[in-house]
């Protein structure tokens, strides 16, 4: 009688053993592979927005850099169309150098966000769509992004001197003067246009990403499905 207890104690024992190991594993797999796959991905999606960023004629051409202009910087290119066809060229022309200089600023806040994804951020993702990766570091970092990068952007296109030729050519425009704020001073529509331009890129910047991210998604399902195996 005691050996048959004593069997018994052994395969109940051996069965949780093999339960929380397996439970464990599981767990281990999510948080450590799924985490680190996610992670190369979005990382990937920075240094591809970095490289489109760092080339002016790359950003210019980008289809999303397009798709990321606010509405109001949009109805100002339109409006220049019309009156000032030159100035609409150089004005995109000076926002895509200007580009370049806050990828110094933007990739460390971007992959520092990575870098402190969480187990809680896997779930949302296990659980989302497409995109839903780049999403939750958006949610982590655009504030901080726009309100990093604005003063190198106001400062780059002040020194290009754009700011002062839309502004001169726009005197009496009071649609452009609203959208820019040059009703009042040359300062007030320095800062709009470059906190429309910070937009821009900061928007560029995740539909880069979310796009690389859903190229690549297999990789992160991959992740989860060995999670779970």
């Amino acid at each position: 009688m005691k050996k048959i207890i004593l069997a018994a104690v052994l395969i109940f024992s051996a069965g949780a053993f093999v339960t929380t190991t397996t439970t464990s594993c599981t767990t281990l797999a999510t948080s450590d592979l799924g985490l680190a796959v996610i992670k190369r991905v979005l990382t990937g999606g920075v240094n591809k927005a970095s490289g489109i960023f760092s080339n002016k004629q790359a950003f210019l051409q980008n289809d999303l850099i397009l798709k990321a202009l606010p509405d109001n910087l949009r109805s100002v290119y339109n409006t220049l169309d019309r009156i000032a066809p030159n100035l609409t060229t150089k004005g995109k022309e000076y926002v895509a150098e200007t580009a370049a200089y806050t990828v110094n600023i933007s990739t460390p806040i971007l992959n520092n966000a990575i870098n402190n994804l969480n187990t809680n951020d896997v779930t949302r993702i296990m659980q989302g769509g497409d995109g839903i990766a780049t999403q939750i570091l958006r949610e982590k970092t655009e504030i901080q992004l726009v309100q990093a990068i604005m003063p190198k952007v106001d400062e780059k296109l002040n020194e290009f001197g754009i700011v002062r030729t839309i502004n001169t050519a726009l005197q009496g425009n009071s649609l452009l003067g609203s959208l820019l704020g040059n009703q009042s001073s040359t300062g007030a529509a320095s800062n709009s246009l470059s906190k429309l331009a910070s937009e821009q890129m900061v928007n560029g910047i995740f539909y880069i990403m979310a796009d690389y991210e859903n190229q690549n998604r297999s990789s992160i399902l991959g992740a989860f499905n060995r999670s779970g195996q």
